[in-house]
C-alpha cells in the first residue's frame, strides 16, 4: 500500500502559482544575457572614468607646475623622480608586491630597457616643465595632439607595422599641419616634436617591456633617483636650488610632485585593463584639449591667425584616424560575429 503523500509545508504555494515564477528557459538564457551584459558594462564604466580621470589631471598639470615657475626645469625633474620613488616605494609596501624586483635585477636587458625609457621619461618631463612655466602650453598640448599619429610611424620604423591608407593620409595631413606652423613660425615647434618623439618612443619601449605600470614606474625611479638625489645634494652643498634657500612653501609642492606623478598614471593602468584600446584613443584627447583651453583662455597664449590653420590640420588629422580606426574595429567585430 502506497504511502499517503505529505502534507504541504505551512505557507508554500501552490503548484499553479509557483509555476508562475518558474522561467521559461527562454527568459531564463535572456536573464542570464542581461547579467552578462551588467557585469561586462560595470567594470568598462569604471574603467572609463578612471581613464578619464588620469587624462583630466594630466591635462591640469600646468595648474600645479605654475607654482613652481621660480625653480629652475630640472631641479623640478630631479625633485620629481626622488619624490616618485618615496610615493611608489609606499604603495608597493602597502600592496606588498617586492616579488618581481630580484627577477628583474637578474635580467641585465629588462634594467637597460628601464633605464633607457627612464631617460626618456627625464627629457619628456624637462621638456614639458619648461614649456608650461615659459609660456608654451600651446606647443605641449601640439606635442600630445599628434603624439597618436608620431606612434604609427613608430610602428612602421620600429615594429614593422603596415599602416592602413587611410592611416597614412591622416599621418600626412598631420607633417602639412607641422610644415605649416614651422615655416609661419620661422622655426620648427621644437617643443611638440620633443614631446611627441620622447614619449612616443617611451611608448615603444614600455610596449616592449615586461612590467606592468606600477613596476615600470617603480624601476624608472629607482634606476635614476639615486642620481637625482646626488645632484641635489650637490646643488645644496654649492647654496643653489629650493634646499639651500630653504624655502618650506617650494620644497612642499616639491614633495608634492611624487603623488601628482604617479596616482595619473596608476589610473591609467586601471583603466587601460578594462576598457577597449579604440576608446583609449578618443579618451586621450581629453589631456591635449584641456592644455589648448587653459593656454588661450587663462594664460593668454596667442592663437589666431596663421596658426589656427596648422591646429585645423593637425586636428582633422586626428579626426579622420580616430573615425577610420573606429570603423575598422567595428568591421573586425562584425566579421567576427558572422
Amino acid at each position: 500500500m502506497a504511502a499517503a503523500p505529505p502534507p504541504p509545508l505551512q505557507g508554500a504555494l501552490p503548484a499553479a502559482r509557483l509555476s508562475r515564477f518558474r522561467g521559461s528557459p527562454g527568459s531564463i538564457r535572456a536573464f542570464g544575457r542581461v547579467f552578462h551584459s551588467i557585469l561586462t558594462i560595470l567594470p568598462m564604466q569604471i574603467g572609463v572614468v578612471y581613464a578619464a580621470l588620469a587624462y583630466t589631471l594630466w591635462g591640469l598639470f600646468p595648474l600645479f607646475f605654475k607654482h613652481l615657475a621660480s625653480v629652475g626645469a630640472l631641479e623640478v625633474v630631479l625633485h620629481r623622480f626622488v619624490w616618485s620613488l618615496v610615493f611608489v616605494v609606499l604603495v608597493l609596501a602597502v600592496l606588498r608586491r617586492w616579488a618581481w624586483l630580484r627577477a628583474v635585477f637578474q635580467t641585465p636587458r629588462v634594467v637597460g630597457t628601464f633605464a633607457l625609457s627612464a631617460t626618456l621619461l627625464a627629457g619628456n618631463w624637462l621638456v614639458y616643465i619648461w614649456a608650461v612655466n615659459n609660456d608654451h602650453v600651446l606647443d605641449a598640448s601640439l606635442g600630445y595632439f599628434i603624439l597618436p599619429l608620431v606612434n604609427v610611424g613608430l610602428g612602421f620604423v620600429f615594429l614593422h607595422e603596415r599602416p592602413r591608407r587611410v592611416q597614412w593620409l591622416a599621418f600626412a595631413i598631420a607633417c602639412a599641419g607641422v610644415l605649416w606652423l614651422t615655416v609661419q613660425g620661422g622655426r620648427l615647434p621644437w617643443v611638440a616634436l620633443a614631446l611627441a618623439l620622447s614619449f612616443g618612443l617611451y611608448g615603444l619601449l614600455r610596449k616592449l617591456a615586461p612590467l606592468g605600470a606600477l613596476e615600470g614606474l617603480s624601476l624608472e625611479t629607482m634606476l635614476l633617483a639615486p642620481f637625482a638625489f646626488a645632484v641635489l645634494c650637490w646643488m645644496t652643498w654649492h647654496g643653489q636650488g629650493v634646499l639651500a634657500r630653504n624655502d618650506t612653501t617650494q620644497l612642499a609642492w616639491l614633495v608634492l610632485a611624487g603623488p601628482v606623478t604617479a596616482i595619473p598614471l596608476l589610473l591609467f593602468a586601471a583603466g587601460a585593463r578594462r576598457i577597449p584600446l579604440s576608446m583609449m584613443g578618443i579618451l586621450q584627447y581629453i589631456a591635449p584639449g584641456i592644455l589648448v583651453l587653459l593656454g588661450v583662455w587663462l594664460y593668454g597664449e596667442p592663437f589666431a591667425g596663421p596658426r589656427v590653420l596648422g591646429f585645423v590640420l593637425i586636428w582633422t588629422a586626428l579626426a579622420l584616424y580616430t573615425a577610420e580606426g573606429w570603423w575598422f574595429s567595428q568591421e573586425v567585430k562584425r566579421k567576427i560575429s558572422v
